[in-house]
């Protein structure tokens, strides 16, 4: 089986280097790892993430290690470009890098110069050579708001080398009671239902929201409908909407924000309808509030905003759910925001949450998108209600980033 895991990491490698050539993320996650050096450090703190999601859900324990142990140095590595490309420049750490390929050289080579004295994962990323060195090595490494589900390798017949990995870890923290239940059942104990970091990171930024006055006079007094993280199927749904409730303004903070697809969106809504973050964002207030009275639509072609936007919105409607899942829908609810979402969420415990507690609402196609938002405009009694759940959900699922600490401060 390791020799199959070593084939696949070399497969993937030659299958993204041959995407290189004509998709720039590709080309990125490529020249990232191209020569790379590390700095040499002693007794590092090492934090992994994925992605930008993953960074921002493990971003409680990150802030708390730098705020607690300010004369630790700490490496920040990356799976993915979109977490690299936005936070490789964090004050956070000390060093950011792309995770090398996980072959038993490179991890040899990566823990020889920042000689972490422990690692901490954010959620999942599970690489076997880079988890056996440090094993080898005693250096503690920790699983932080993990979450298992049955249909994952590690609980298959065939999961073998896989669950020899999860015997690397020295500690798992997990999400929720059914993850330490499918641990139990391989054998692995060494777990903590501690709950999910990115509770304490969307309460928090909540509590102080970063004030946009820009999107104070795009608003203008009227109700707002937030489009985060919306891909090209939720977008032909949400256009819809928008000629329905001319009365309302709709903010769009699409996934990807290359030109091609900022202009496809804008053929998608109402000609003469949309203007562009980038088009208001160096004028005077006065001059946006003039500028905007006639537009309904707002796109935002830059990263970095929606979880501040979110403050100024009255319903969210959260994107990927017609595609491999949705994005991260606390952000909103966070903020009191009923939260609407395509059908493809089963993964996302939080998501299961909230239409139980009827704060989300999944939807299908036009027809039931356009009944949910039409109940939730017209019906205040049942706003009201989804709003004030949402936000008691979200505080009273905060706490995970203190069991964490509480329970590293030891060895730190």
């Amino acid at each position: 089986m390791l020799l199959l895991y070593k084939f696949g990491i070399r497969i993937y490698f030659l299958a993204i280097y041959l995407v290189s050539f004509f998709n720039k993320k590709a080309r990125q996650w490529v020249n990232g790892r191209k020569d790379a050096t590390f700095k040499q450090f002693a007794g590092s703190i090492w934090f992994h993430f994925a992605s930008l999601g993953e960074f921002e859900q493990g971003r409680p324990v990150l802030e708390q290690v730098r705020a607690l142990y300010p004369d630790n140095k700490i490496v920040v590595t990356f799976f993915s470009p979109s977490g690299y490309e936005i936070r490789k420049n964090t004050p956070l750490a000390d060093a950011v890098y792309y995770l090398p390929l996980d072959t038993a050289r490179n991890a040899r080579q990566f823990i020889d110069a920042v000689q972490p004295k422990l690692a901490i994962f954010t959620k999942y990323e599970y690489w076997f050579f880079f988890f056996r060195e440090m094993h080898s090595r005693d250096i503690p490494l920790y699983i932080i708001s993990g979450i298992f589900r049955p249909d994952q390798v590690f609980f298959k017949w065939y999961g073998g080398m896989h669950r020899k990995m999860l015997t690397f870890v020295s500690y798992f923290f997990v999400q929720d009671e059914q993850s330490k239940n499918l641990l139990s059942g391989i054998g692995v104990n060494n777990v903590a239902i501690s709950g999910d970091t990115r509770f304490d990171r969307v309460w928090a930024n909540a509590q102080q929201p970063k004030l946009l006055p820009i999107i104070e006079q795009f608003k203008n007094g009227q109700k707002l409908f937030i489009a985060g993280s919306t891909w090209p199927p939720d977008e032909k749904l949400l256009a819809t909407i928008v000629t329905q409730y001319p009365e309302w303004k709709f903010i769009f903070a699409p996934h990807e924000v290359g030109e091609e697809k900022i202009k496809n969106l804008i053929e998608a809504l109402p000609a003469g309808s949309t203007i562009r973050y980038s088009q208001i964002a160096n004028l005077p207030p006065i001059a946006i509030g003039a500028l905007t009275a006639n537009h309904q639509s707002l796109i935002i072609d830059n990263i970095g905003l929606l979880s501040s936007l979110y403050y100024y919105a009255d319903i969210a409607y959260i994107g990927g759910g017609f595609g491999a899942g949705i994005h991260n829908t606390l952000e909103a609810a966070a903020f009191g925001l009923p939260v609407i979402f395509g059908p493809n969420y089963a993964k996302f415990k939080e998501a299961r949450d909230l239409i139980a507690l009827e704060v989300g609402f999944s939807i299908v196609d036009e027809e039931e998108l356009k009944a949910i938002v039409a109940r939730l405009i017209s019906d205040n009694a049942f706003y009201k209600a989804a709003s004030k759940k949402a936000g008691v959900y979200v505080v009273e699922h905060t706490g995970a980033t203190r069991t964490i600490i509480d329970y590293i401060n030891p060895i730190l």
